[in-house]
């Protein structure tokens, strides 16, 4: 397979609600696609964080720099064009995991294409379903907060996660317990919001009966992370610190956490998302798929990854509506409580022409081959 052009399309899309979390609140999705050509095959990926690097350090305007300037120029000397190279021919630019991840994820959905086969096959899925939770942002008041839970729950979502920041955490989580009983899967995201100091005050939601804390600690402090687990009984679960398996194999055995939080960008994208995963199922840990407030171009992948055996936890694979009154590609629709993994070649998922041209801002060519 030989590497043709490199389109970047930017887009951006009206969330249906403002998205709020202890760094900040999103009202659109604006970020870009990537669309890959090669001579087999075509391949669309979607760039996961924001205009912004407050979420990490990546940004919009930024990751268009890095695949432009360091990572195409080594992807288009390859010999042969495969997403297994990428990783040793992007090795040398530090970092970028997300980028690496955008570029590696549209030339693996080619590479998938060209030989029919879904990526639901390539990583190993078991499932042709997955449970769908939900992510509730920061409300501005404790009935807003039920309401929309209830709401969630009617729709079917089977877990619930809070995010939570100081002076929002104990007594949202007490309502939503005492409103919605016990018997609810319910978890609660930080966002790197607090510190060790914080420790007996995250101690007191023990007695909620949470599947996890999410990233509570700044992030890539596994030492401190460690030491607030041995003070608290509820699981620690990692996100922001894992950006590779190697990673995650340390925290697993400094007690960092006991849960994993698999976020294929934030790793450099599914292959090392699959690694990540075999590596917390070899130590008997949880893993479940995060989100990135995802077009369909990026749910697609995530729902296939998420129906591995390992991924033992509801992800953050929400409908389409849950942020988009319309998505770029056909939606994704809640039933009884479960998304359908795709099962086309690739992806499983193309943008639909219209809404495409409708919700792209700008459009570059980052890469041709010179003929």
């Amino acid at each position: 397979m030989k590497l043709e052009r490199v389109e970047l399309l930017h887009v951006a899309i009206p969330l249906v609600t403002p998205f709020r979390t202890s760094f900040g609140t999103m009202t659109s999705k604006d970020t870009f696609l990537l669309h890959v050509v090669t001579d087999e095959a075509e391949g669309w990926s979607e760039f996961a964080a924001d205009p912004e690097p407050l979420y990490c350090s990546e940004f919009v305007a930024g990751a268009e720099i890095v695949i432009r300037d360091f990572l195409l120029p080594r992807i288009a000397a390859l010999p042969e064009l495969t997403a297994a190279a990428l990783g040793p021919a992007m090795a040398k630019i530090k970092g970028h995991e997300l980028a690496k991840a955008a570029v590696e994820t549209a030339v693996l959905d080619a590479e998938l294409r060209a030989h029919g086969m879904p990526l639901a096959t390539f990583l190993g899925a078991v499932h042709d379903w997955v449970p769908a939770g939900v992510s509730v942002d920061i409300k501005n008041s404790l009935p807003e907060l039920l309401d929309d839970v209830e709401r969630y729950l009617a729709e079917g979502y089977v877990r619930i996660k809070l995010k939570i920041e100081p002076g929002w955490d104990l007594e949202p989580v007490r309502a939503v317990r005492e409103r919605f009983g016990d018997g609810l899967p319910l978890q609660v995201d930080a966002n790197t919001a607090y510190t060790l100091a914080d420790a007996e005050h995250l101690r007191r939601l023990d007695e909620y009966g949470l599947l996890l804390i999410e990233e509570p600690l700044e992030e890539n402090n596994l030492h401190g992370h460690a030491q607030l687990q041995r003070r608290i009984a509820t699981p620690v679960c990692l996100d922001e610190s894992l950006h590779s398996a190697r990673d995650t194999a340390s925290a697993i055995t400094m007690d960092a956490c006991r849960v994993v939080n698999v976020k294929p960008a934030r790793v450099g994208g599914y292959l090392e998302a699959r690694r990540i995963h075999d590596v917390a199922a070899a130590h008997g840990v949880p893993v479940w798929c995060g989100g990135m407030l995802e077009t369909g171009i990026g749910r697609a992948p995530n729902l296939a990854l998420a129906a591995l055996p390992g991924f033992t936890l509801p992800g953050d694979t929400s409908a389409s509506s849950r942020y988009f009154a319309e998505d770029i590609t056909e939606p994704f629709v809640l039933e009884d409580g479960h998304l359908p993994v795709p099962r086309t070649p690739g992806i499983g998922i193309d943008p639909l022409p219209d809404a495409l041209r409708r919700f792209t801002t700008a459009r570059r060519e980052l890469y041709r081959t010179v003929r």
